[in-house]
């Protein structure tokens, strides 16, 4: 699994609450987390992922993982969804 992985998905979420949601949904095959966004928001999902098995990458800021999801602000979470 890598930022690649995320610029190529066919559907993907971007934001904490939509990552939570898929998560919930079961519905994520992979989660990506900003390095610098505050822990007490990332937290959750990192034990959510554990929970479920489900791959967790933590990437090296908010605007990287912002500009791997093709937007043009910083990004705390993201997730890749299954088909």
């Amino acid at each position: 699994m890598s930022l690649d992985d995320l610029k190529t998905a066919g559907a993907k979420v971007v934001g904490v609450k939509q990552t939570a949601k898929a998560l919930q949904k079961k519905t994520a095959s992979g989660v990506y987390i900003a390095a610098d966004a505050e822990e007490r928001i990332t937290a959750p999902i990192k034990a959510e992922c554990e929970r479920q098995n489900v791959d967790c990458l933590v990437v090296e800021s908010m605007q990287v993982l912002g500009k791997a999801c093709g937007i043009h602000a910083g990004a705390s979470a993201a997730a890749i969804l299954k088909n």
